[in-house]
């Protein structure tokens, strides 16, 4: 009996040792610093203007609709200005007055002035818009300008957040934004925008289908340069 009892001491001694938690050191990332960070004294997006100011003595001209100015990707304003954050287009379209504005205001409600700023990176409306009203006969003429607009292409940054903020504090608002949004948008960061573009040169460099868009359009397989358009001609359908 006294065996026994010593064996199921020892056992429970064995069981209690393994139970017990040890606590270790943990090791934390160490915190970013922000040393080139200089407060502005507008942190805030400002008012853009509904309609462009012209000469008193210059008539507002009317212009075509210019889809081309939607078309195809954004060849300068494509980066990141303060390499932070910001959102960027993926997709074509226009912004009216009430864009700016919801822009302005969201981003308004959530910024924190005191470490963060706000910058836009579009210009305010300046593509006329016309419009004849409801129950009017045709001809008669180009009719009147109703609203301005600011064309926009898959690839350009609306706006941008910068200063000693991480990107999981802004992304809710930037995300926000870019939902509500006329064209396709999304919430970027700088570390975002060179993985996508690692992974774009990979996938064309691991890329095995011989017959790509490219490869097709250029040859004419099939004869489709009878259908095609120039724009897929100039893009091979990546572009809309």
């Amino acid at each position: 009996m006294l065996a026994i009892k010593k064996n199921l001491f020892n056992l429970n001694l064995i069981t209690n040792l393994y139970n017990v938690r040890n606590a270790g050191l943990k090791y934390f990332a160490p915190p970013i610093k922000y040393d080139d960070f200089q407060p502005a004294e507008r942190a805030k997006l400002r008012v853009m203007e509904k309609v462009p100011q012209y000469p008193s003595n210059l008539r507002p001209p009317k212009m075509q609709k210019r889809l081309r100015l939607m078309r195809g990707p954004e060849l300068v304003h494509n980066t990141l200005l303060h390499k932070q954050y910001g959102i960027i287009a993926t997709g074509g379209g226009r912004l009216r007055w009430g864009h700016y504005e919801m822009i302005r205001n969201t981003i308004g409600r959530k910024i924190d002035v005191n470490r963060m700023i706000a910058t836009w990176r579009v210009p305010p409306p300046w593509q006329p818009v016309t419009k004849k009203g409801q129950g009017q006969r045709m001809g008669g003429g180009k009719g009147p300008i109703d609203h301005y607009v600011t064309p926009i292409r898959s690839g350009r940054v609306i706006v941008e957040i910068s200063g000693k903020c991480e990107y999981a504090e802004v992304e809710p608002m930037l995300r926000q934004v870019a939902h509500i949004l006329p064209f396709k948008a999304e919430a970027v960061s700088e570390d975002i925008l060179k993985e996508k573009l690692i992974m774009e040169e990979e996938m064309e460099k691991s890329n095995t289908n011989l017959f790509a868009m490219k490869y097709v359009i250029q040859n004419n397989l099939n004869g489709c340069h009878r259908w095609l358009s120039p724009v897929d001609h100039k893009w091979f359908g990546k572009y809309l």
